[in-house]
């Protein structure tokens, strides 16, 4: 004994149980001098292991998640990466596997209240459907470039588009990241790599695939559907004259649209950034909804939803999408009619960061001292703009009832 709280034993699990119900607060080993055990102070059947290295200590994980046995095989390499780099950490693991950090991290997503259902849903088809069938054999110690180069992504790169092919790496990176943040892992493989490293061709942003051009005849087919399909049409139209996003879009209440003072608020829950956003409502658009409202009332729907799905819930992602699908005919997405907005509204001169703002893109502090001062008006005064422009391809026939 070394100490009143402190037993020099051969450390074993059944020596870690056996003291447990003593009063030591620490073991030390016998045939290892930097390894120290601690009880934990609520709980003397649990504890942590430490690595003292020249006087420095280093948490190296829990127990019973690392066992006696685990802790002894690799305390050697946590001493070697120590002695190579006084800042390495002396963290060690009971994974072995890629596969067993993919899965800590699918279950850790899935609890992330700050991750959206689409996010999540995103993420998990990417670990299910690639990385786990790809990778999650792979011992964490054979991960290198060249692995993941030929299991992953030059396999991937073959079948599918760049842009996904980075998605997919991208969770994979994120999942090692974290875990390593959390002292989970005592080192990330994939630390020095980055998506270039594998793939050089620049990923270039999806063409627009509709134009100033297509605007009558997109306004024209709305025109001759809304009666019989308000709700996908109304959808499609709030998009096109506003550049709002379709999460956004279809989760709207009415609550939040002041037809009176021509103001449609999107709480923060609602939105990609998280934070709240409000669009002005223009008198094109005002007399749009409340024609729409009215349609929703006598089909026999007084409701909160602007685009009620089942049981009482919005329009769900997969119901949204089937509606463009029946509308565009596969020519083009519930995205492009942002895209068109957008273009739209810099062809009309409208001023750069007021248009990044209608889009509720992300802004950096300086950026937003300057929205909330001085682009209300301006964001008013562009949508203005956008709706007199349609109005000339056929606009008013729709918020205009004869």
């Amino acid at each position: 004994m070394s100490g009143s709280k402190t037993l020099t034993v051969t450390l074993s699990d059944a020596e870690i149980r056996r003291h447990a119900a003593g009063d030591a607060s620490q073991l030390r080993d016998t045939r290892h001098r930097e390894l120290r055990f601690r009880y934990s102070t609520t709980d003397r059947t649990r504890g942590a292991w430490h690595v003292v290295f020249r006087q420095r200590w280093g948490k190296a994980g829990d127990y019973p998640g690392i066992n006696t046995k685990t802790m002894l095989a690799t305390l050697p390499a946590i001493l070697a990466r120590r002695a190579a780099d006084a800042s390495a950490k002396s963290t060690t693991t009971s994974w072995t596997t890629v596969g067993e950090v993919l899965a800590w991290y699918r279950a850790r997503m899935n609890r992330d209240r700050g991750l959206s259902a689409k996010r999540k849903a995103s993420v998990r088809s990417a670990l299910d459907r690639h990385l786990l069938p790809r990778l999650g054999d792979q011992r964490l110690d054979a991960i290198n470039k060249q692995l993941i180069d030929q299991q992953l992504m030059w396999p991937l790169q073959e079948r599918y588009a760049l842009s996904f092919v980075r998605s997919v790496y991208g969770v994979l990176a994120v999942a090692f990241r974290q875990a390593l943040r959390l002292e989970l892992l005592a080192a990330n493989p994939l630390a020095a790599l980055k998506f270039t490293d594998f793939v050089r061709t620049r990923i270039r942003p999806k063409p627009a695939r509709l134009r100033g051009d297509d605007v009558p005849g997109l306004l024209a087919r709305l025109n001759q559907r809304f009666e019989v399909e308000p709700a996908g049409s109304m959808l499609a139209l709030m998009m096109l004259c506003h550049g709002s996003r379709l999460g956004e879009t279809r989760l709207a209440r009415w609550r939040h649209l002041n037809l009176d003072a021509g103001r449609w608020f999107i709480p923060a829950g609602d939105t990609k950034t998280k934070a709240e956003h409000t669009l002005p409502l223009t008198a094109q658009a005002c007399a749009l909804l409340r024609r729409y409202q009215r349609l929703q009332t006598a089909q026999g729907y007084p409701g909160p939803l602007l685009f009620p799905g089942s049981h009482g819930a919005p329009l769900s992602p997969s119901k949204a999408s089937t509606l463009f699908t029946d509308l565009a005919q596969g020519a083009w997405s519930s995205h492009d009619l942002r895209k068109l907005a957008r273009t739209a509204w810099t062809d009309l001169g409208v001023d750069y960061m007021v248009g990044e703002l209608l889009l509720n893109h992300a802004m950096k502090d300086l950026d937003a001292t300057y929205i909330h001062t001085t682009a209300e008006a301006l964001k008013r005064r562009a949508l203005e703009a956008w709706h007199q422009q349609l109005d000339q391809h056929g606009f008013t026939v729709l918020h205009t009832e004869t």
